[in-house]
This record gives structure tokens, C-alpha cells and sequence, in this order.
């Protein structure tokens, strides 16, 4: 979560998550991004709508919510 809020508005790519959170080189084929994110939204209840998709590239923390 740190690093959305952190680049807040910016598109994160999941290679980049799974680099700077994770320590995974972008070789690695994996849904663990995609995973925590679900995971965070559920978490996050309504506050979760503020963690969006940009389809085909990654994930962005948004100041309004889809």
C-alpha cells in the first residue's frame, strides 16, 4: 500500500510492485500483485474504490474513487 500512496496519481506497473515490494525480478510470471491488490481493496472496505486498475498496465492510489 506504501508505495501507491507514496506515488500517489502515478501508475505503478505490476513489474514495478513486484520489484519494489516484493524483491522479484520482472521475469518472474506471477498474480501475486493482482492478488494483493484484491486483497487490500477488501481490506480497505469502502476506502478500497480509491486503488484502481489501469488496465494493461498496473495499479494506481487515486485521490477520487472509481
Amino acid at each position: 500500500m506504501r508505495q501507491l500512496v507514496d506515488r500517489r496519481g502515478r501508475v505503478q506497473s505490476r513489474d514495478q510492485l513486484l520489484s519494489d515490494v516484493w524483491g522479484y525480478s520482472a521475469e518472474v510470471t506471477t498474480r501475486t500483485v493482482d492478488t494483493h491488490i484484491k486483497r487490500l481493496r477488501e481490506k480497505l472496505g469502502t476506502m478500497g474504490k480509491y486503488v484502481q486498475t489501469i488496465r494493461g498496465v498496473g495499479y494506481k492510489f487515486s485521490r477520487i474513487p472509481e
